[in-house]
């Protein structure tokens, strides 16, 4: 997005990435459908920035979800609104809309030099970068192996640099923080990056049984709530997986900012379960006490309570027996199982991570206030958001303040 505002302001624009493509990231986050963004009014869609709401306002001011929306109608492909208010491209593919927008960039003119991993700064200020040993020219890089086992390293020169490099989830398509320590050397107030949107683990871990014959099982209309570190309550409704450590899934993922948070500041948090949301606990209460006859607890639960598959082997899992046979304790359950969640998944393995540059560190264009013509966007800055095309929108929309920035930045230098 910085690339494609500088290149149309007549700016003669390189852009490095340290794999053999581009956007890999992007294109993982199509699969199952490119969410891109979402369709909900200004104020609710800018409150699901939490605590950095404030600082991505104006970034998204700069570029609404709306003004995404027509980006991509510009390069010829089509959107739509799903039921859920989420955007998608009308063929629900990454590929396409990355293929259309390549083209233009290098119709623009960008250039685009891949496995090319950013080194920091040499001591005349050029940026270095490690290639393919034997490789001195940059423009013959993309013909070269991916391995970086035998290194050469050339400099670069520039006027002004964007840095887009991501935060420190799934690694190995690129985004593995190994910038943090660079810009932490040069006195940039670096966030330690955690988690986000990720599963998390239960306390002690599952039983052979239940993580043998559920693991991967969904636990469809559920509610979980819990109080975080600071005293304040936290309920949603949604779907969650059972995982093989723990919990994982879209309710689990809107929930993990407050979540890890309050895990690192006490050791573990105990959420509750309501495996039945939609009836009142007293409705529960009167279907688990009926009569069950001859029928198993199993067959009862199912037909009078909806309670089956992984829901009934979570009960079995959480609850002694005489809990189990007991109605009154059963129902409770039911209706607030309690979990202990003892951490959250690796780094690695998160959708997205939270932590980075700092807001304070950058002034309004996103440059960084003690280098100047050094802009940062995208996942590396100090925010986090909820999937739902959140995460997305506002990378888009940092890269064109970057891109901006860094061009007025030129404008007045040169």
């Amino acid at each position: 997005m910085a690339a494609e505002v500088l290149a149309q302001g007549g700016v003669r624009v390189d852009l490095y990435d340290a794999m053999p493509s581009v956007g890999r990231k992007f294109l993982l986050a199509g699969v199952g459908g490119m969410n891109i963004t979402h369709s909900e009014p200004f104020d609710a869609f800018l409150s699901r920035y939490g605590a950095r709401a404030a600082v991505i306002q104006p970034l998204l001011e700069a570029f609404s979800p709306d003004a995404l929306r027509e980006w991509i109608h510009g390069l010829g492909v089509e959107t739509f609104i799903g039921s859920s208010g989420r955007v998608f491209p009308r063929d629900m593919k990454a590929a396409p809309l990355l293929r259309a927008w390549l083209h233009r960039l290098r119709e623009a003119g960008v250039r685009f030099h891949v496995r090319h991993r950013w080194m920091g700064w040499s001591d005349e200020d050029a940026l270095r970068f490690a290639i393919p040993q034997g490789d001195s020219d940059p423009l013959r890089a993309e013909a070269r192996v991916e391995s970086y086992a035998l290194q050469g390293e050339i400099a670069v020169q520039t006027d002004a640099v964007v840095l887009a490099l991501g935060g420190g989830s799934w690694a190995k398509l690129g985004s593995d923080g190994a910038w943090a320590p660079l810009l932490a050397q040069r006195g940039i107030d670096v966030a330690p990056l955690v988690p986000s949107n990720c599963g998390f683990d239960v306390a002690g871990g599952w039983s052979e049984h239940l993580r043998g014959r559920f693991a991967g099982q969904p636990l469809k209309t559920v509610a979980l709530r819990f109080t975080d570190a600071v005293g304040h309550s936290h309920m949603r409704k949604g779907e969650l997986m059972l995982s093989d450590t723990g919990i994982e899934g879209s309710l689990v993922y809107a929930l993990s900012a407050p979540l890890r948070d309050t895990i690192a500041a006490q050791g573990a948090v105990t959420v509750q379960l309501d495996l039945a949301p939609d009836k009142t606990h007293e409705r529960v209460i009167a279907e688990v006490a009926h009569p069950r006859g001859a029928r198993s607890l199993s067959s009862h639960l199912q037909s009078r309570a909806g309670i089956k598959g992984a829901k009934m082997a979570l009960l079995h899992e959480v609850l002694p027996a005489a809990q189990l046979n007991d109605p009154i304790q059963l129902a409770n359950a039911i209706k607030s199982l309690p979990l202990t969640l003892g951490a959250p998944r690796p780094l690695d393995e998160a959708i997205s991570s939270a932590g980075g540059v700092r807001f304070e560190s950058l002034d309004e264009t996103l440059m960084l206030r003690d280098l100047p013509g050094v802009f940062c966007a995208g996942e590396m800055l100090d925010w986090e958001a909820p999937t739902g095309g959140y995460l997305l929108t506002a990378c888009f929309a940092s890269g064109r303040v970057a891109g901006q920035g860094a061009l007025n930045y030129l404008t007045e230098k040169l």
